[in-house]
């Protein structure tokens, strides 16, 4: 598994679309249990090369209710975006995932992540990339039918402080899913 993070790290598949070049951020060990996979580094997790080290980071964790001592401990979190490196700034925020990463590089860590109870869908992209047919029409409704995916994917919004909206009105999330949420990776972890 060592040099196949290697190689992901030393990847430069779409280095010459990506605005601030190559940097690919992820995580993964052997014995990782929980897998999250979300959309692709922003700017601060660009310059600092550390996944969800901004915001939605403190988001995601407060809704996993873990430290980040134990969110950044490899063998329980595996972090692996659906693009690993930052897309560039669209009209309403970050530009989609490169399309390259996930095709290229997801089924080849998980062949070695062989302790995975739990895969976490952060996002729109993640969801129709592993769900498939089987997500719903809109990303409302696939977290909404969260029960239908368990034991294996649990779908997420995402945390970013820009889907606070979503959150407002959507408030079900909160009051049910996260605390589902929790009770898994408790017991995972």
């Amino acid at each position: 598994m060592q040099d196949l993070l290697q190689n992901i790290k030393q990847c430069t598949i779409c280095k010459d679309v990506l605005p601030l070049g190559p940097r690919p951020v992820m995580v993964a060990h052997p014995e990782s249990k929980i897998v999250i996979v979300g959309q692709a580094p922003g700017t601060k997790v660009h310059e600092s090369g550390i996944p969800w080290d901004d915001a939605s980071g403190k988001q995601l964790r407060s809704w996993l209710g873990v430290t980040p001592e134990v969110f950044y401990d490899a063998k329980k979190f595996a972090i692996i975006p659906m693009g690993f490196c930052y897309p560039g700034k669209g009209k309403t925020g970050d530009l989609p995932p490169r399309p390259e990463c996930a095709p290229q590089w997801h089924q080849p860590v998980f062949d070695h992540l062989k302790q995975v109870e739990l895969v976490l869908l952060i996002g729109m992209y993640a969801q129709n990339y592993y769900l498939k047919n089987q997500a719903k029409k809109t990303l409302t409704e696939t977290v909404k039918n969260y029960c239908e995916y368990l034991p294996k994917y649990l779908p997420l919004p995402h945390p970013s402080p820009r889907n606070r909206f979503w959150l407002t009105k959507n408030p079900w999330f909160e009051a049910e899913v996260v605390p589902v949420l929790r009770d898994h990776v408790q017991n995972i972890h």
